[in-house]
């Protein structure tokens, strides 16, 4: 695919073979990739193939299947260290997903932490990035601080200025929220916890799958994602750290893989990354992973942003034009990730209604119940868009949103 020109939805589109399917008698118009996405047929290959001719567990056998199997997991690594900017491999943890990479900081890091230390959140932050926080709380007594919002729905960064102390160990929060849509000015936020020699964690899930990612630019410590949020498996993701972060760290699970020498006694770790990557890993998972990183990486990111930002200011100028249609964050410079009320109608029954018109959305906190708090609402419907997305189906979400209306006589 040409990276240079704009992108080619129908031809992107021809690569996800579960978007020519219907439900309930109606095409398919899937607008839930926030929560997952859709899988081209080069990553379903790419694993069929592993799994078809080259399968062998990895690092332990002379043969030559465990060759290739070693060679596949390990080109994966590299590959996708390269795709996040990594000029180091061995920084790169490969883990079941972005909550287990956080849980992994926060158990392994976290635990040279004690009473007295702080640790800087948001509150649009994801679950996965708030309750391993709390477990760490309660095994060691750090406080946990949370910085709010503007009231257009962005970061307050003066609010996360006055939250860094002398106390601040670490300031965590997401890239890009899985509510709102807003990027967070993360270089910023790092340098100011790097002022007070505190750490920055990354959650990326959503930031990886939409846009190029530069881990040294970005200036944090951790960065987190998935592999299911940018065309990739479920069950596999990924910690980026630096390395003497990471060498400093103790395991985060014992067993094979992750040692270099066990005796009854004692036994001594394996060198970054193996160190955190206790027994048979996901081997197929890795090679799907990387093959969704060449796939991003070939149809190009400058054609996806340019993309995105086009069907994203499409989708508000007609939706913002109904009535009765609330939009959760900003109007503007935001990603297509669209939080929203429709009238008085529950999102979860908003739901079930496009769902019958072929429209998949997500219902319920999106795992932000902290954010709806905030927001004062106790859920929200959410239209998320991605690469294969198309202004046809934007128009098919605003028809549908129609029917609800009408099954429901009207707003007042």
């Amino acid at each position: 695919m040409n990276t240079t020109l704009a992108l080619d939805v129908d031809r992107v589109r021809a690569d996800f073979p579960i978007l020519s399917r219907e439900v309930h008698g109606k095409p398919l118009v899937y607008l839930d990739s926030a929560a997952s996405s859709q899988k081209p047929s080069q990553v379903i290959q790419a694993m069929s193939d592993y799994l078809e001719m080259h399968h062998s567990n990895v690092h332990r056998g002379a043969h030559e299947l465990s060759v290739e199997a070693t060679d596949a997991y390990e080109g994966a690594r590299e590959r996708l260290s390269r795709f996040i900017g990594a000029q180091d491999p061995s920084e790169f943890v490969f883990t079941r997903g972005t909550t287990e990479s956080i849980n992994l900081v926060a158990y392994s890091w976290g635990a040279g932490l004690e009473a007295g230390d702080e640790i800087v959140l948001t509150v649009m932050e994801h679950h996965s990035n708030i309750v391993p926080w709390q477990l760490l709380a309660e095994r060691s007594g750090v406080t946990l601080k949370f910085a709010g919002l503007t009231p257009e729905g962005r970061l307050d960064v003066d609010h996360v200025r006055s939250l860094i102390g002398p106390s601040t160990r670490l300031v965590g929060l997401t890239h890009v929220s899985n509510s709102l849509g807003v990027t967070n000015p993360v270089t910023e936020v790092a340098r100011l916890a790097h002022e007070v020699g505190a750490l920055c964690l990354v959650d990326g899930a959503q930031a990886v799958p939409h846009k190029p990612v530069d881990v040294g630019a970005l200036e944090c410590d951790f960065y987190a994602f998935s592999a299911h949020k940018m065309c990739g498996p479920t069950g596999i993701g990924a910690l980026w750290a630096r390395r003497e972060l990471l060498e400093a760290m103790p395991p985060f699970q014992g067993g094979g893989e992750m040692i270099s020498e066990v005796k009854l006694e004692r036994s001594k770790w394996a060198a970054i990354p193996h160190k955190f990557e206790a027994g048979t890993p996901a081997i197929a998972e890795a090679v799907g992973f990387g093959a969704a990183a060449d796939y991003l990486t070939s149809v190009g990111f400058e054609g996806i942003v340019a993309h995105e930002a086009d069907l994203t200011s499409y989708a508000l100028d007609r939706l913002l034009a109904l009535d009765g249609f609330e939009l959760f964050g900003p109007s503007t410079d935001r990603l297509g990730v669209l939080s929203f009320r429709y009238g008085d109608i529950h999102a979860h029954d908003l739901a079930t209604i496009l769902d019958r018109q072929g429209v998949a959305i997500r219902a319920g906190h999106h795992c932000n119940q902290p954010l709806m708090d905030y927001l004062g609402v106790d859920a929200t419907a959410r239209a998320s868009l991605y690469l294969y997305t198309s202004r046809g189906e934007i128009d098919a979400l605003v028809d549908a949103l129609h029917v609800a209306r009408d099954l429901f006589g009207g707003f007042e």
